[in-house]
């Protein structure tokens, strides 16, 4: 099966392009046409769609299925059973029952959803199920979702509700990198009522969801209360406001583009450099840090907050230890380094572990990240010296290191280091003989020293820290 790079093909198709290559009438050959536009060939991929069993995504696995022994891809459904619904377990067997009419392996995920305190359970749900979805992937494995042309118009103007910036207006893209992979919507230049026909015209059967119909959630007001409205003045509202999102995904590219320029002089490993950020003019630095905040794999900021960051957080003293925090994200600054995490929660602290490294070079850490001992020719470890097995822990407090000259505090290396003093709980310790030994890969006993004149039998300690993992999606806040 050949590979295909997700990082240049994403460029294949606008970002979003809603409007662009409307359909009169959508059939699976038009399909097929989108996809081969958005990705190239189809001949050997691996295609899976996020099913929930409505209509939206019944008419594109339907429309895949009878492509797939034409076009020689793989294809497979996921379906998400969140447990919100008395009836969602009907639900789950009923889109299996369907995926297997049309000879798709259907797998359910059944999810337990946990809400932060000012967190929606539609909010809590939607970041579960992309979660979850993520993980259910394979590595070289695209994902397709339903989304069509009145949700575009949805996403649009309940971004501009909410003033949003043009990140935001610029709505879902028909081409996502997400998760390590592409995230596809090969739907949203076609409407709704043309799905409506496929289904018709194909004797489709599918889901209802009775919460589509609740209008104290905001999405279901606008389509039910207030769309009709606009179409009835408007009647090709949904076509002209794809249109403006694509004009607006043409000025988010530029922006992206100028946040790199802006980020490369600032970055300095998973962290920002201050003192760079803030040569910045003052737009470019806030574009540079929501472009920066996206990478991280975070939800975006609202303007406040932005506005927090880019001024009083990288103002303050190098030692006042400023934090930002909003609903899935925060930032922590540490005198020069600006840093990101998806949550403020305190991790508990780890058991002590055993470590043997001629069997496992690497050792995964509980807080995430990696402990390594590779062998180097001009490392500085003897290895030799080392016992087969360490005792590998996180610092408890009140250690003290063993220096060429007297005894010294493991608190001053690790400030004198930079770290930062969040970081500091998780640097992992070596110890041999109840003896701490290294500091991560930024100190080492010098008992454990290989000599200067030593050429063979030397390696070197490696530290991979932990970083914010991505698998936010933007915009997309519909069902």
């Amino acid at each position: 099966m050949r590979r295909h790079g997700a990082r240049a093909r994403a460029a294949a198709v606008p970002a979003s392009d809603s409007s662009a290559g409307a359909p009169e009438r959508f059939d699976a050959p038009w399909l097929a046409a989108r996809l081969t536009a958005m990705l190239g060939s189809l001949r050997g991929r691996r295609l899976c769609v996020a099913y929930s069993g409505g209509l939206d995504s019944a008419v594109l696995l339907s429309a895949l299925a009878s492509l797939r022994a034409r076009e020689r891809f793989a294809l497979r459904a996921l379906h998400i059973d969140h447990r919100l619904q008395a009836a969602s377990a009907d639900w789950a067997r009923a889109a299996r029952r369907r995926a297997r009419q049309l000879r798709v392996p259907c797998r359910i995920i059944e999810l337990s959803i946990a809400r932060g305190q000012r967190e929606s359970i539609e909010a809590a749900a939607r970041a579960a199920r992309y979660r979850a979805l993520a993980a259910a992937l394979a590595p070289d494995e695209l994902l397709l979702t339903a989304h069509h042309q009145e949700d575009q118009f949805e996403t649009v103007l309940l971004a501009l509700l909410r003033g949003s910036g043009v990140r935001g207006l610029a709505a879902m893209g028909a081409v996502t990198p997400w998760a390590g992979r592409l995230l596809l919507r090969p739907l949203l230049a076609v409407s709704r009522q043309q799905l409506e026909h496929y289904a018709r015209a194909h004797r489709l059967d599918w889901s209802e969801d009775p919460s589509n119909t609740d209008e104290r959630f905001d999405r279901n007001y606008l389509r039910r209360s207030v769309l009709p409205l606009i179409r009835q003045r408007w009647p090709a509202a949904a076509v002209t406001v794809g249109r403006s999102a694509a004009h607006l995904a043409e000025a988010r590219a530029l922006l992206e583009q100028l946040a790199g320029n802006g980020l490369a002089d600032a970055r300095d490993g998973g962290a920002l450099r201050v003192s760079a950020l803030r040569r910045l003019a003052l737009p470019q630095r806030r574009n540079a840090v929501r472009q920066w905040i996206a990478e991280r794999g975070l939800q975006p900021p609202d303007h406040r907050r932005v506005r927090e960051i880019c001024g009083p957080m990288l103002a303050a003293r190098d030692d006042a230890l400023p934090r930002v925090s909003w609903r899935g994200g925060e930032l922590r600054r540490y005198a020069d380094r600006l840093f990101a995490f998806t949550g403020a929660a305190a991790r508990a602290a780890a058991p002590p572990v055993d470590w043997d490294w001629h069997a496992r070079p690497w050792l995964p850490l509980a807080g995430g990240g990696a402990l390594g001992l590779v062998r180097e020719r001009h490392g500085d470890v003897q290895l030799a010296a080392l016992p087969r097995v360490l005792r590998v822990r996180q610092r408890r407090g009140g250690e003290r290191l063993q220096a060429v000259q007297g005894r010294q505090a493991l608190k001053g290396l690790l400030q004198a280091q930079g770290v930062a003093p969040w970081e500091r709980a998780a640097v992992p310790l070596i110890e041999h003989r109840g003896r701490v030994i290294a500091v991560a890969d930024l100190w080492l006993d010098p008992a454990y020293r290989a000599c200067e004149t030593a050429a063979a039998g030397r390696g070197r300690f490696r530290w991979r820290r932990a970083t914010a993992q991505s698998g936010a999606v933007e915009n997309d806040d519909c069902d």
